[in-house]
C-alpha cells in the first residue's frame, strides 16, 4: 500500500510545501464539514435518536435513508478524520515553535480547554474541543516517536474502543438474556432496563428532555451545567481512542500521506481499498441493525466496537481520495482550504447556527422536525462555510475564533488584518 519511500518525507514529493499545507486545509475543511451532516441530528432531538432512529425522528422512509447513507458515509469517519488532522496541526505547530513547543502547546491546550467547556455548557451538550484539550495535551509526549512507533501505538489505542464497548456489548446481552430468562432478579431487570432505555427513552424522558430544550437560553444553561459532570466522563471514555487517532494523525503527517508527498498510485490504490472495505463494513453494520430492529447490543458492539478498523481504514481511503481530487488548484480547492483554516471558527459557528434554529431561545424547532427535515439545514450550512470563509481569509490572517485562540495562548493581541500579498496563517 506505499513506496519504499513514502515512511519518510525526504521521499519523492509531488507537492510544494504549500501545496502540502493546503491539502491538510482541504481534508480538514471536508471534515468539518462532514461531521456537521450528523451532529445536526443531536441539534434538532434527543440524544437517542442520534444513533437509533426508532427511538425519535422517523424511522422509515427518507428519514430511514438520511440514517443510513451517514451511517454507510459519514458517521465515525469525519470524526476519525478530524481526530487525525487536530494530530497533524499540533504537530505542525509544535515543529514551528522550535524550543518553545512545550509552553506554547500547553498553552493552547489550556486555552481550547476552556472554549471547549464554555461550548459544551453555554452552546451545545455534542462538545468535542474539551475532549480534545485534554487529549492533545497527552499527545504532546508521542511527538518525538517515529512514524512507525505511532502508527503502532496508535493503531493500539483506538483499538481499545473494540475492547472497552466489545465488553459493555457482550454485558448488555447477558444482562437482556437472564431478564429475560426465568426468575430474573429485580436489580437484573431494572439495570437492563435502564440501560436499553438511554436507547429507547420512555413517552416521559422524551417530554422531560423536550421540555428541557424548549426554554430560554438560561434555563438550557442551568439544565447542562447540571450535567457537567458528565463532560469528564466522557472525556475518560474516549480519551484512548482520540489520542489513538491523534497519533495516526501526527504520522500520516510525518510520512507525508496526509500531505500528498505519495505517488498517486499509492493514493488510488489506498482510496479504492479503503473506501471499499469500510463501505462493506458498515453495510454490514446497517443491515444488521435494520435487521435486529436495533438492539443496544449490536447498536454498541457494532459502531463503536467492531466498525473501529472499518472507519480506520475508511478515513485513510477519504484522505486518499481527497489528495487525489486536490492536487491542483481549483476555486474548489481553495474554498474547501479556506474552511480548513477556519475550522475552529466553522465548528463553533455551526453550533450557534443549529442552536438557534432548533433550540427554545431560537426558533424553537427542537423536536418539530424529522429527521429528514432536520438534514436540510445542512447544504445551507456547508454554503454559508464555504462563501465566508475565503473572502475573510482573503482579508484577515485568521479566522476570528482562531485569531482569539491565539492571542489568549500566546497572551498577546495577535495581528489580525494581511499585509497586502501575505498568506492566510496555516495554525495557531
Amino acid at each position: 500500500m506505499r513506496g519504499n519511500d513514502e515512511w519518510g518525507l525526504m521521499g519523492r514529493m509531488t507537492t510544494t510545501t504549500a501545496d502540502r499545507i493546503v491539502t491538510l486545509d482541504v481534508i480538514r475543511g471536508v471534515a468539518v464539514m462532514g461531521i456537521f451532516s450528523v451532529n445536526v441530528t443531536d441539534f434538532a432531538m434527543i440524544q437517542a435518536a442520534y444513533s437509533n432512529p426508532l427511538a425519535y425522528g422517523g424511522s422509515s422512509g427518507e428519514n430511514l435513508l438520511v440514517w443510513a447513507l451517514n451511517m454507510l458515509f459519514v458517521d465515525g469517519k469525519f470524526r476519525t478524520l478530524f481526530s487525525c488532522l487536530f494530530g497533524a496541526s499540533m504537530l505542525l505547530v509544535i515543529e514551528r515553535a522550535g524550543a518553545a513547543g512545550w509552553s506554547v502547546h500547553w498553552r493552547r491546550m489550556a486555552v481550547l480547554l476552556l472554549f471547549g467547556l464554555a461550548h459544551a455548557i453555554l452552546l451545545w451538550r455534542g462538545d468535542i474541543l474539551a475532549l480534545y484539550a485534554v487529549t492533545g495535551t497527552v499527545a504532546y509526549f508521542c511527538h518525538r516517536m517515529s512514524t512507525t512507533r505511532l502508527v503502532a501505538l496508535g493503531g493500539a489505542l483506538s483499538m481499545t474502543n473494540l475492547l472497552l464497548f466489545g465488553a459493555i456489548a457482550v454485558t448488555l446481552y447477558h444482562q437482556d438474556v437472564v431478564a429475560h430468562g426465568p426468575n430474573p432478579s429485580a436489580l437484573i431487570v431494572s439495570n437492563r432496563d435502564a440501560n436499553f432505555g438511554s436507547f429507547f427513552p420512555s413517552a416521559q424522558q422524551i417530554a422531560a428532555d423536550l421540555k428541557s430544550y424548549d426554554g430560554s437560553w438560561p434555563a438550557i444553561v442551568a439544565h447542562e451545567a447540571a450535567q457537567a459532570g458528565q463532560i469528564f466522563v466522557n472525556i475518560l471514555t474516549l480519551l484512548p481512542d482520540t489520542l489513538g487517532l491523534m497519533l495516526l494523525g501526527m504520522a500520516a503527517y510525518k510520512s507525508g500521506f496526509a500531505t500528498g508527498a505519495w505517488s498517486g498510485r499509492s493514493y488510488r490504490r489506498i482510496a479504492a481499498w479503503g473506501i471499499g472495505i469500510g463501505l462493506a463494513g458498515f453495510a454490514g453494520l446497517v443491515a444488521a441493525e435494520l435487521a435486529s430492529g436495533f438492539y443496544v447490543p449490536i447498536l454498541i458492539g457494532g459502531f463503536l466496537a467492531a466498525m473501529v478498523p472499518f472507519r480506520i481504514v475508511m478515513a485513510a481511503g477519504y484522505v486518499a481520495l481527497l489528495v487525489l481530487l486536490f492536487r491542483n488548484r481549483s476555486s474548489l480547492r481553495d474554498r474547501l482550504a479556506a474552511v480548513g483554516r477556519a475550522a475552529f471558527s466553522n465548528y463553533l459557528g455551526t453550533s450557534l447556527v443549529a442552536t438557534s434554529v432548533f433550540y427554545g431561545w431560537g426558533l424553537g424547532w427542537y423536536g418539530d422536525v424529522s429527521r429528514a427535515e432536520a438534514w436540510l439545514l445542512v447544504p445551507l450550512v456547508w454554503l454559508a462555510m464555504l462563501a465566508w470563509s475565503k473572502p475573510w481569509l482573503d482579508r484577515f490572517a485568521y479566522g476570528p475564533l482562531e485569531w482569539l485562540w491565539r492571542s489568549l495562548a500566546r497572551w498577546e493581541t495577535q495581528p489580525f488584518r494581511k499585509r497586502p500579498g501575505e498568506p492566510a496563517a496555516a495554525g495557531v
